[in-house]
Formats: structure tokens, C-alpha cells, sequence
């Protein structure tokens, strides 16, 4: 019977329209399964590719320790170790938290009822201790104790401690250079990590793809410094005791070659022990022989002895008036020790130097005109930061030259150390210049990257070196100041059988509201040796000592002495008179 045929039964009529109705059903479901297939294969295919992929593929970066920083000797001063933090879940324990407690108190070190209060914290992931050795790890381990867990992770450690803090530096928590070295030289310090690409499994587990050319490489190499470990302990803990006795504010001690400028000693009082950084304030993590500027008085006046005698104003035999005091328009100028012997009339320069005569030296430097000695002072480049490795070095403040134009008092200051500032290791490069036959040569502190045989896989490119004196101008200055050292009141420094150069300085503090302090002094003590052909410079500067008689020849002289003595001991050098 047709379908369409009005007189067929009814319900024959119902079940064709049934499943016309099914099959109009599984029409427009394929059609929606079709639609929905285009729009994931085809219009969504590339963003469901990204995202499997990174359900599947993992890239992991290995953690490679942070190269060591030695001494010029292969001491070592910074390195990583691996160290523990132990975590406990009390609602794993087997044992009562009693027990566990009385077993962990002997490899920890630690009371058993502190222990115990800790672990009654909470029912997991309680932080026991941190900064575990690896030994400590192990007898935790020996113990077998359930719900213990042991983190390990890698920590810097300097073994030296404060000993070279202040060239050396820090690193945080995440194990990035904030202080010293190991900020400025974290390219060298970090070795090269390569990424390793994992897929994941069904079931879950990682496998690599492929190991990338030189992933389980590891190099020995380490970064060396100049420091002479030694010679650094011997500075460090003479300074303390001086900074002590005198209760100043600070201070420093410099020892470097003055043919190449590598630095055997640098330190600074107070400091702090990058072990642990976080207790100490954060102005000590400079190093304020590099960062801070100071009027360095008259352990600049060599430095224009020399300038005058670049200048060809004045011949080395020549000699100088001093009548104690002087008046600059309304300024008196006037000897440390006018008050006590008055003016002393003609002085050689030697003397000049010996009994560092202000008025002399304002004598000696105005055979200059106002601008030739401006020029003069540039050209040491004052004014330009140092090309140290260490973070936050400063420059020099030198006053235009219209100051020094307007004024003969602008001169008259600088003449003598005095009206201008500069740090103390630029103090050092100028001197270094002096002792060396008038090279102006790169502070440094970094060898760079020596292997375990010492050879040098690399190092810093080529310092620059400049001229600013001759051999004969320097050559005359160092005469100079040998007859410092050896006058009368040169024995405060003179080591016996060892000819040297020598300068004090004592200088007023400036104000920040202007002038000078008048209870407060900077004094510092330059030597050079040998004095025929120097190697070596020391240097001492100590900020604000208390106390009486306090002067560069009384409070930083000694301590040069002691540092020079260790120095010639340290590097075997021969006496150079019978």
C-alpha cells in the first residue's frame, strides 16, 4: 500500500513518519560531526597543535654550578656546594613525633624539645633545618625515618669570609651576582647551560629527544684574581686593628703593581661576610676605595711636583719660599705647623715634600698659569671613572676652569691636595704613574679564566695605558720622595736595607653645606718600592680617627710599614741597600 495513500491504517502512517523523523536525525548528526571535524582539523588544527605540544614536550635547563673565584695562588675564595633543607610530614611518621625528634636532635645539632615543638606545628611540610652538608644529609639518611623529606639544591659558600667580601661580592637567593665581582663578571662566572627538550609518554614519563653536543660537558675552569690571599689577610687584619684603636669611621688599603696595575690587596674596614649577606647594612657591600671620592691633601703634592716639572717651569735643584703663611684675598693660607716653628724660608723641593709645606708648594705650582695647570690636571684624567672590575666606580670632581680663572685661592687649594676629590685607588694609579716611569696603567683585579694546569683559557681584552710624565720628570719625583722617607721623620715608615719613596697626607673633611669640618680629618700614607726601580705601591687612608696627634705620618705610616713588610716577605724581595 503507498504511503501516500490517505486510506492506509494508521498506524502504518506512524511508523514511516518515525523513521523519516530517525533518519533526519542522523543526517543533521552527520552533518554536525562533519562541521565539527573541518572546524578542528581544519580551522582550529594549528592553535590544538601548539597546545598538544605542549602538553607533550617539556624543556628543562639543567642547573650547572657557578665557576669557583681563586686567588693569583689558586686559593680558593667563592664556590658552590650542595646543601640540604630537610622538610617533615608528621602524618606519615611511624614513630611518635617524640621519637622522631629525639632521633633528629643529634645529626642537627639541635635541642630535642625544640625539635619536637617544631614538628607539632602542623601534619606537613614543616621546614626542620636548612643548609645542611651533605655529611649531615647522609646520617639523616642512616636513620631510615619515614615522612622525612631532603631538598638539595646548590648554595655559594666563601670559605674566606670577609676576608676579600669586599672584591668578591655576593649572591642572592637565586643565585645572581648583587655585590663585587660576582656581579661585574657573571658571564665569565656562569657556565654555558644547554636546554633539553623531553617528550612525555602515555604513562607519563619524560624521555629526551635528543642530548644536544656538549650537555654533559663540564670545563674546570675558574676565575683567578691578582689577590695574593696572604698579603690580603696581613692588610685586612692590621686595618682592623688600626680602625679600632684610632675608632674611626673607615678605611682602606691598597697594594698594587704599578707596571701593570694588578691589585695584590684591597680591602676595606668595616665589611661583612657574604655567607651572610642579609645581617649586614647594605653600605657595605661596596668597596668605598672605589666608589667614594675624598680631598686627598697633600699626598697629592708629588703628584704636582710633577706636573711643574712636565711643564719645564721649574728644574728639581730649584727652591721655594715658605713664610709659613700667605693671604689670597681674604683667605689665609698657612703650614700645618706654623703656629709651632713659624716660616722656614727657602726649602728644596725634597724638603718641600719632607715638611709638606703648603705655602712652598702654592710658590712651586703658581710658576704655572692658572689654565696650563687646569690642562695639566685633565690630562691625569681626574675626572674619568676607572676601569676596575668592581661595580659603582666613581670619578673624580675637578672645578671648571673658570673657578680656577676667577680665583688664585681655586690654585692655591689644589696645590696643596685640597679643593678637588678624587677616590683612593685613583690616588694609588697616580702614584703608580710616579713609579713607574709616567704610565697611567688599569687598576685590575681579574686574571681571568685559568683551567686546573693554571693555563689561561681566557682574559680580559687589553687594558688601556697611558703616558702623562716622562721617565725623567718621574725619575726626579722619586728622588724626591726617597729623601722624604729617609729625613728625620721618615723613620715612622723606613724598613731597614730597603730604599723607598714615601708621602703623607692629612686633610680637612669637606662639608655638604660647604667648608670644611674642623674636628674631622682624612689621613692616609703612599710608599713605592724598590725606590731605583719601583714594583710595588702600598697605600693606607683612614676616615675620621679619633684621638690626638693624628696625621698621616702618625696613624696610616705604621700601618704601611707593617703591610710593606709582609709584602717583601710575601715576595722574597732582596734588600736593596747593604
Amino acid at each position: 500500500m503507498p504511503p501516500w495513500d490517505t486510506k492506509a491504517p494508521r498506524p502504518y502512517r506512524l511508523h514511516v513518519q518515525r523513521l523519516g523523523l530517525v533518519w533526519g536525525l542522523l543526517i543533521l548528526g552527520l552533518l554536525a560531526l562533519g562541521f565539527n571535524l573541518y572546524h578542528l582539523q581544519i580551522h582550529r588544527a594549528p592553535a590544538l597543535l601548539e597546545q598538544a605540544r605542549n602538553q607533550q614536550m617539556i624543556y628543562m635547563r639543567p642547573y650547572i654550578p657557578r665557576r669557583a673565584i681563586v686567588d693569583r695562588a689558586g686559593n680558593l675564595l667563592a664556590t658552590d656546594r650542595l646543601i640540604f633543607t630537610l622538610y617533615a610530614h608528621p602524618n606519615q611518621f611511624k614513630l611518635s613525633r617524640e621519637a622522631v625528634a629525639d632521633r633528629l636532635a643529634a645529626p642537627l645539632t639541635q635541642d630535642t624539645n625544640q625539635l619536637l615543638t617544631r614538628l607539632n606545628q602542623r601534619e606537613s611540610g614543616i621546614s626542620v633545618a636548612a643548609n645542611l652538608s651533605e655529611e649531615v644529609a647522609d646520617q639523616i639518611r642512616a636513620l631510615r625515618l619515614d615522612g622525612l623529606e631532603l631538598v638539595r639544591q646548590y648554595s655559594r659558600l666563601y670559605p674566606q669570609q670577609e676576608l676579600v667580601s669586599d672584591v668578591v661580592g655576593y649572591v642572592d637567593l637565586d643565585h645572581k651576582g648583587q655585590a663585587g665581582l660576582e656581579y661585574t663578571q657573571e658571564k665569565a662566572l656562569e657556565r654555558d647551560v644547554r636546554t633539553l627538550q623531553m617528550s612525555r609518554a602515555g604513562n607519563g614519563a619524560l624521555m629526551p629527544d635528543y642530548l644536544p653536543d656538549g650537555l654533559l660537558g663540564f670545563d674546570d675552569q675558574r676565575l683567578q684574581l691578582t689577590i695574593d690571599m696572604r698579603l690580603q689577610r696581613v692588610a685586612r687584619s692590621l686595618l682592623k686593628q688600626q680602625v679600632e684603636t684610632y675608632k674611626a669611621k673607615r678605611g682602606a688599603v691598597i697594594v698594587m703593581d704599578v707596571n701593570d696595575g694588578a691589585l695584590l690587596a684591597l680591602a676595606c674596614e668595616p665589611t661583612f661576610d657574604p655567607n651572610q649577606y642579609s645581617q649586614f647594612d647594605l653600605k657595605l657591600f661596596k668597596n668605598w676605595a672605589v666608589t667614594d671620592l675624598y680631598e686627598p691633601g697633600s699626598t697629592f703634592k708629588p703628584i704636582n711636583v710633577a706636573i711643574a716639572l712636565e711643564a719645564g717651569v721649574i728644574t728639581g735643584d730649584e727652591s721655594f719660599y715658605d713664610a709659613g703663611q700667605i693671604k689670597l684675598e681674604t683667605w689665609e693660607i698657612s703650614n700645618h705647623d706654623y703656629k709651632q716653628v713659624g716660616g722656614r724660608g727657602d726649602l728644596t723641593i725634597g724638603e718641600i715634600l719632607s715638611f709638606s709645606s703648603n705655602v712652598a708648594m702654592v710658590a712651586l705650582i703658581n710658576r704655572l698659569t692658572p689654565q696650563q695647570y687646569h690642562e695639566a690636571l685633565e690630562s691625569l684624567d681626574l675626572t674619568q671613572p676607572l676601569g676596575i672590575e668592581l661595580p659603582g666606580a666613581a670619578a673624580g670632581q675637578l672645578k671648571p676652569l673658570s673657578s680656577f680663572l676667577a680665583s688664585p685661592v681655586e690654585v692655591a687649594t689644589t696645590a696643596f691636595g685640597q679643593g678637588f676629590s678624587l677616590t683612593p685607588l685613583k690616588l694609588a694609579q697616580l702614584h703608580g704613574a710616579i713609579a713607574n716611569g709616567g704610565l697611567l696603567v688599569t687598576p685590575h683585579l681579574v686574571r681571568g679564566l685559568v683551567d686546573e694546569e693554571n693555563s689561561l683559557a681566557w682574559e680580559p681584552e687589553e687594558r688601556p695605558v697611558k703616558r702623562v710624565f716622562s721617565p725623567e720628570t718621574t725619575e726626579t719625583v722619586r728622588r724626591k720622595m726617597g729623601e722624604t722617607i729617609a729625613a728625620p721623620g721618615g723613620d715612622v715608615v723606613r724598613i731597614p736595607g730597603y730604599q723607598m719613596g714615601g708621602k703623607s697626607g692629612t686633610s680637612q673633611k669637606a662639608s655638604p653645606t660647604g667648608g670644611y669640618f674642623s674636628d674631622l680629618k682624612i689621613v692616609s700614607f703612599v710608599a713605592t718600592l724598590p725606590l731605583d726601580s719601583p714594583q710595588y705601591l702600598v697605600l693606607v687612608v683612614i676616615d675620621e680617627p679619633k684621638g690626638e696627634d693624628l696625621f698621616g705620618s702618625t696613624v696610616a705610616a705604621p700601618l704601611v710599614k707593617s703591610v710593606t713588610e709582609a709584602l717583601i716577605a710575601i715576595e722574597g724581595l732582596p734588600p736593596t741597600t747593604p
